[in-house]
Parts: structure tokens; C-alpha cells; sequence
């Protein structure tokens, strides 16, 4: 084999090796974490932002693939300021206590015949931690990848509303998150 032929193959291993494992960061520019749930018999509609963390994406090989993201719980957005302070407070989020709410996976499949990801992880809300699964899909774009998902949660299981008889204790949460290459290692 001649020189240019190993550096030529060199350089097509390194790049099929690597090129399917993607070191992503979430980022908030694209991306939607918003949940929906119903109150005094109205849908209420809530976002939140200051999403961060690490997502080790290899569509090749999904058992390696990892989500470890957080967002910041004082940022929770509902169109209203005086619903969202008290939302703040600790019978809510307890955002001086609890910062941040947080989900890392514990395992992701491919369905092939749906094309769908199954995704399963740990939720932590105000330091009390769920395991829960849901579906999602992947989008290569151009500066990155988009997933997107949706799952329904019981807010009592999480202590957020305390014993409100108003509020459904069922809601929906759906999630658009753009990530970008993370550069560093």
C-alpha cells in the first residue's frame, strides 16, 4: 500500500469511525420546552428556558447514545407575572431551593419500523426524582441536530401545587431542543 493510499484510508476510518458520534450541546436559540395543564377547567400554557447540558448522539449505535439536560426552573414563563412569581414559591418549583430541573437518560432504542427513538430517564423536580419514557424524533439540521418529544407527567408525584383541587395534576410536556457540536471534550 502506498502512502497516499493509508493516509487516504486513514482518514475515511477516522471519519466513519467519528462521524456518526455527535458531542452535542442543548441550546435555548431553537429551542422549546413548553407544557400544558389544566386549570379551573382552562388549558394554562407554560415555557421554559436556560436549557444546558451534554448529548452524546450515534444514530449507528444508540445504545451509546446519552441526554443529560437541565433548565432553569426560575425562568418558567406563562404569560402572566403574578402567576409566574407565585410559581417561584416553594408549594410550586421552590426555585430558591431547587434551581434547576433536570433529566438524564438511562437508556435510548430505535423502533425500525416507526423510526421513532423510545427514550427512558430519570426527571428530577424539586429534588424528587421519576423515571419516565417517551418517544422522540431526530432531525439532522444544518448547523446541528433537533429533538423533539412529547410525555405527560402527574405533578403530585413531584410535589409541585401542593393539594390544589383546581389544577389537574396531569400534564403535558413537549420539547423541541436544537443542539449545536459541542467543541470542546
Amino acid at each position: 500500500m502506498t502512502r497516499q493510499k493509508f493516509y487516504i484510508f486513514l482518514f475515511f476510518t477516522l471519519l466513519f469511525a467519528n462521524g456518526y458520534s455527535q458531542n452535542l450541546m442543548p441550546v435555548d436559540e431553537g429551542s422549546a420546552i413548553k407544557f400544558t395543564i389544566k386549570n379551573f377547567g382552562f388549558s394554562t400554557y407554560g415555557s421554559f428556558s436556560g436549557i444546558k447540558g451534554k448529548i452524546q448522539f450515534d444514530e449507528a449505535n444508540i445504545g451509546t447514545t446519552s441526554f443529560m439536560v437541565s433548565v432553569d426552573a426560575a425562568s418558567i414563563n406563562t404569560d402572566n407575572g403574578t402567576r409566574d412569581k407565585h410559581l417561584l414559591k416553594e408549594d410550586y418549583f421552590y426555585v430558591e431551593k431547587y434551581p434547576v430541573i433536570n433529566f438524564a437518560s438511562v437508556s435510548v432504542k430505535k423502533d425500525e419500523k416507526t423510526g421513532f427513538f423510545l427514550m427512558t430517564g430519570n426527571l428530577t423536580i424539586k429534588g424528587i426524582t421519576k423515571q419516565i419514557s417517551f418517544p422522540f424524533t431526530e432531525i439532522a439540521q444544518k448547523n446541528g441536530f433537533l429533538f423533539s418529544g412529547t410525555f405527560n407527567i402527574n405533578r403530585r408525584d413531584f410535589g409541585v401545587g401542593g393539594s390544589s383541587m383546581v389544577m389537574s395534576d396531569n400534564l403535558q410536556v413537549s420539547l423541541s431542543v436544537f443542539c449545536k457540536a459541542n467543541k470542546s471534550p
